[in-house]
């Protein structure tokens, strides 16, 4: 064929292929029914080149004959690779509850929710150890400021920067004499304690006719149940440690039993009641 000939004829293949959408595939994908014939004669370095190379792309039988006719696997599109996966892959709720675990940890949805909550328990069990714990109230010693069932937050922080004061509520480890008491053995000697400090260390504390007497001054307590039927001391609180009484002071096993807490063993101040919600607040707290 002559070189102009040639030259029309790839520039119509050119616009062709620039105007249909499925061009760039089907140069790609063998047509589905056509028959090509190779292209005789010499190849040019100009427009024949490019029908003898675009005429290549089109021929699949380079035997010779006619018998070159192609059928394309996916006529009129890309193939869709996934059917058969599709067909084969169960469900999310045929799989087993272990096979379930697996792929929801697998997933993207599942990887977020674990850093999510991961980040949550590590920040929450950060604010426990360090800064505030909640504590639920078992019995009646501390009544009428708490009664049973109450649950109240109690603040680890300023027990290192501030020193502790009369009045206060707190909560600690049972010193060893407590443990002497009711036995190394006993479930209540590993509990935490919750009392009121009354005094702090050089007071000197005594109860007399039911009324507790501070350096000799007697103590207003608006939030104790009931004046004592006993008498304590007069006594010295030795360096480093406090007297704790029960507000419910008939019936508190407390420090006029087993004597002074160390205030190494304080875990910390009680700041509020959060449960029940008529319940909640400072109230007696100081």
């Amino acid at each position: 064929m002559p070189a102009p000939a040639n030259a029309l004829k790839c520039a119509a293949f050119a616009f062709v292929a620039l105007i249909s959408p499925s061009a760039e595939v089907m140069a790609f994908s063998a047509p589905r029914h056509h028959r090509a014939r190779p292209t005789r004669g010499p190849i040019s370095r100009h427009g024949s080149n490019m029908c003898g190379n675009v005429g290549r792309l089109w021929m699949s039988n380079k035997n010779g004959g006619d018998d070159g006719d192609i059928v394309d696997p996916n006529p009129g599109g890309a193939t869709n690779w996934s059917d058969d996966d599709d067909n084969n892959k169960r469900s999310f709720q045929d799989l087993s509850f272990i096979e379930q675990i697996q792929e929801w940890f697998a997933s993207p949805e599942g990887k977020e929710d674990v850093k999510t909550y991961t980040v949550s328990l590590g920040v929450a069990l950060l604010l426990r150890l360090l800064i505030v714990e909640p504590r639920y109230i078992p019995s009646l010693s501390m009544y009428p400021t708490f009664e049973v069932g109450d649950q109240l937050a109690v603040e680890k922080v300023t027990k290192r920067i501030r020193p502790f004061s009369r009045k206060e509520v707190v909560v600690f480890n049972p010193p060893q004499n407590f443990r002497d008491i009711v036995g190394d053995s006993s479930r209540k000697s590993k509990e935490a304690l919750i009392k009121r400090i009354v005094a702090i260390e050089g007071d000197k504390v005594e109860i007399m006719g039911g009324k507790l007497f501070v350096n000799g001054v007697e103590q207003e307590e608006p939030f104790k149940a009931e004046d004592a039927d006993y008498e304590f001391g007069p006594v010295i609180v030795p360096p480093g440690e406090v007297l704790c009484l029960g507000d419910n002071r008939n019936h508190s096993l407390d420090g006029h039993i087993w004597g002074f807490l160390p205030t190494e063993n304080v875990i910390g101040r009680a700041v509020f009641v959060y449960w029940p919600p008529w319940r909640v607040g400072s109230t007696g707290m100081y």
